[in-house]
């Protein structure tokens, strides 16, 4: 049995402006007419029934989840009360969905990220799933195929092939590497060995729980208890005692240490959306390179990223800039800054 666990809680403040603490940048139409999160959702549907996906989010987002997934069932809602990074809200849905599917496969997905060719992926989580399925203490991560000189993800140095399935290979991870400087890249991309971490994985949900139990006992065992109590009082308990649970990615806290790790090798067309540099990439442009979102004028103009809403914009003789409104504010940066805004928030 396979299930999905989509990870919407995060804040998205490299997309400030228009991303706030309010509605953070997956519940937002970045690349089109729907939201990042309705994006994701829709196309695992193709492979995965909807009553077997489910979302782990913060409370304050419950309402927009609500609103824009009307056929997400309420209790595939798993909300922590206040954020403590990837490990234990893994471990929390975990928990939750092995009550309701015992020993499922779950295939952990973030919920803003771009994927080109969907059916690639679908068949890849397929394969990621049979391999689990037939090494059940196994973890398969997908790393993808780099395309370009990239500091800002982490990467996968993938070693000998362990498995085929389908033509997709298997193969071991021998290590993962942090976010690296240019000049790091630049090798890893020329060893041809390294990929970009997705942060997709595919597991039993007995292995990632034996794995929290083993290397982040006090997360577990805080778990645990509070799912052992009865469901009237579980979001009461869980409120309680979840912010003492480990502050840690689940990178750092059980990949970086467990064995068997495997990754399989992707080209679906994957982008971290991440930044306006991302937008820019995928958004149609004009005849001037400008991706203009709303009512847009630009006269003179080239190698813009032009976002209005309310009221038109016009930009007049400006190139590499990038303006954004919001319901707040109107941003007006030069394009060479967009790495700095959050710094340029807290500032504001």
């Amino acid at each position: 049995m396979l299930c999905a666990l989509i990870m919407a809680g995060g804040r998205g403040e490299r997309f400030w402006p228009l991303s706030t603490d309010e509605k953070p940048k997956q519940f937002l139409q970045l690349l089109g007419d729907k939201t990042m999160i309705q994006m994701t959702v829709e196309r695992l549907e193709d492979l995965i029934d909807i009553q077997r996906i489910f979302v782990v989010t913060g409370e304050r987002y419950v309402d927009i989840l609500r609103e824009q997934l009307p056929k997400l069932p309420k209790r595939n809602i798993i909300v922590e009360p206040v954020g403590r990074n990837t490990a234990p809200c893994i471990a929390l849905s975990a928990f939750v969905i092995n009550k309701y599917y015992e020993d499922a496969s779950i295939v952990v997905l973030p919920s803003d990220h771009l994927i080109v060719q969907e059916d690639k992926l679908l068949n890849t989580i397929k394969v990621a799933e049979e391999f689990v399925s037939q090494n059940d203490t196994s973890i398969v991560t997908l790393g993808m195929k780099p395309t370009r000189t990239e500091t800002g993800y982490g990467y996968i140095e993938s070693g000998e092939v362990s498995d085929k399935i389908d033509k997709f290979e298997i193969k071991k991870v021998n290590k993962f590497v942090e976010k690296p400087n240019k000049e790091k890249a630049e090798k890893y991309v020329q060893a041809g060995n390294f990929l970009w971490n997705g942060g997709m994985f595919i597991w039993k949900c007995s292995t990632i729980l034996k794995l929290t139990e083993k290397y982040l006992n006090k997360t577990y065992n805080i778990l645990k208890n509070v799912m052992d109590v009865g469901k009237d009082k579980f979001q009461i308990v869980l409120k309680k005692e979840y912010k003492n649970v480990d502050n840690i990615s689940v990178d750092y806290g059980i990949m970086e240490k467990a064995d068997s790790i495997y990754v399989i090798p992707c080209d679906f067309g994957w982008d971290d959306i991440g930044t306006w540099y991302a937008v820019e990439r995928y958004r149609d442009k004009d005849e001037d390179n400008n991706v203009c979102v709303g009512d847009i004028k630009s006269i003179d103009s080239k190698n813009n990223i032009l976002v209005g809403r309310k009221k038109p914009i016009v930009v007049v003789g400006l190139s590499d800039v990038f303006v954004v409104e919001s319901d707040d504010i109107i941003f007006v940066g030069k394009k060479d800054d967009i790495e700095r805004i959050k710094e340029i928030k807290k500032r504001v």
